[in-house]
C-alpha cells in the first residue's frame, strides 16, 4: 500500500513538473457546491485538508490544474475515475477554482491555543 502510494506520488510529481501553467477559469462558489454534492469531501475534507486514511491534501494551494485534472480523470490510487460523463471540464474547473479560494492555515506560532 504505502509503495503504491509512492509511485503515485512520484508520478505526480514528475508531471507537476512538466505541466504548463494555464489554469482555467472557475467560480469557486459553485466548485464548493461541486465537491460537496459529488462526495469529495468524504476522502478529501470539507475544506481539502486531506488524511492520510482516506485522501491527501487539495488545498490551498493545489497542484497545477493539468495534473489534477489528469489524476482525476485517471486515478493511480483507490480514488474512482471521475470522466466527463460524471463530472463536466467546467465542473472540474469549478473545484479547482474552490480549492485555489481556500484560505492557508494559520502558522502554529499564530494560533493562541496552541502557545500554552
Amino acid at each position: 500500500m504505502k509503495r503504491r502510494a509512492a509511485v503515485a506520488m512520484a508520478l505526480i510529481g514528475s508531471a507537476w513538473a512538466q505541466a504548463p501553467a494555464s489554469t482555467p477559469v472557475g467560480d469557486a462558489q459553485k466548485g464548493k457546491r461541486i465537491y460537496a454534492v459529488d462526495g469529495c469531501y468524504q476522502c478529501h475534507g470539507r475544506e481539502g485538508q486531506g488524511s492520510a486514511a482516506t485522501g491527501p491534501r487539495l488545498g490551498p494551494k493545489p497542484i497545477p490544474f493539468s495534473v489534477f485534472s489528469q489524476y482525476v480523470r485517471q486515478p493511480t490510487g483507490q480514488m474512482p475515475p471521475y470522466t466527463t460523463k460524471v463530472l463536466s471540464d467546467a465542473e472540474l474547473a469549478d473545484i479547482y477554482a474552490f480549492l485555489r479560494a481556500l484560505p492557508a492555515a494559520r502558522a502554529v506560532k499564530d494560533i493562541p491555543l496552541l502557545q500554552k
